[in-house]
């Protein structure tokens, strides 16, 4: 019988975004895969993924940081210097208070919540913690398949549609920047999924979308560049 892999034998993501929801799922399913896991939470208070740290704590980890604090971004970095992730994931998302909200109507203060934990914070992470990641490891940003352009053809959720556009125009700034890197990245469309966020009557459940969402992930990594895709495997158009 072969022997169980030790912690340094494992893979390791860094899920920046995981104390519950879509990125707490994503650790359970990391570990569940033999993955060890470093989560991040906003604040001390005790969150699903706590509980998962507990029944699993040799296998997660948990950092705090508010990625809308550039300062706690560079603790978290200082505090990580030196280790390797084979995956890093920023995991963020909001909405502004009323989702059906025009964009001309929309208030500065809203507008300025909704794309900076969206976009400008998730990209304010990779690019300070990309140094973490080796050349054959995976840079991934949750998306949505809101954020296409292309399919664009019923408006609604204007506010969250263009911070999503604009996560993904900000990762193709980043990659080509990158020249002919062989490292692998992706913005990822979990799917309309049943969180505080997508709400009761979403399509799918967690269960339904975040497996195959890994595997997508999983997949990628034989894969050098940027990709835009769904937790199906398709590629979404931008």
């Amino acid at each position: 019988m072969p022997n169980p892999m030790t912690r340094q034998d494992r893979p390791t993501i860094l899920i920046v975004g995981a104390s519950r929801g879509l990125g707490h799922a994503m650790a359970a399913e990391f570990v569940r895969r033999d993955w060890n896991v470093v989560g991040t939470v906003r604040a001390a208070a005790r969150t699903p993924l706590h509980d998962l740290a507990a029944a699993h704590p040799e296998r997660v980890e948990i950092e705090t940081v508010d990625i809308n604090e550039p300062q706690e971004v560079a603790g978290l970095h200082e505090r990580l210097s030196g280790r390797r992730f084979d995956i890093l994931f920023v995991n963020a998302g909001t909405t502004t208070k009323d989702e059906h909200v025009a964009i001309g109507t929309v208030t500065t203060d809203e507008f300025m919540r909704v794309m900076i934990t969206n976009a400008l914070s998730p990209m304010r992470v990779i690019e300070r913690l990309e140094d973490l990641v080796p050349p054959d490891g995976l840079i991934g940003a949750m998306s949505s398949g809101q954020g296409s352009i292309a399919n664009n053809e019923t408006g609604l959720r204007e506010v969250y549609r263009g911070s999503k556009a604009a996560l993904n125009q900000f990762m193709r700034s980043f990659v080509a920047r990158q020249g002919d890197t062989p490292r692998a990245m992706a913005v990822m469309a979990p799917g309309w999924v049943k969180t505080d966020l997508g709400g009761p009557g979403a399509r799918l459940t967690i269960e339904e979308s975040i497996p195959r969402l890994v595997d997508v992930l999983l997949a990628k990594q034989a894969r050098p560049g940027l990709e835009y895709l769904d937790y199906q495997g398709k590629t979404v158009p931008w």
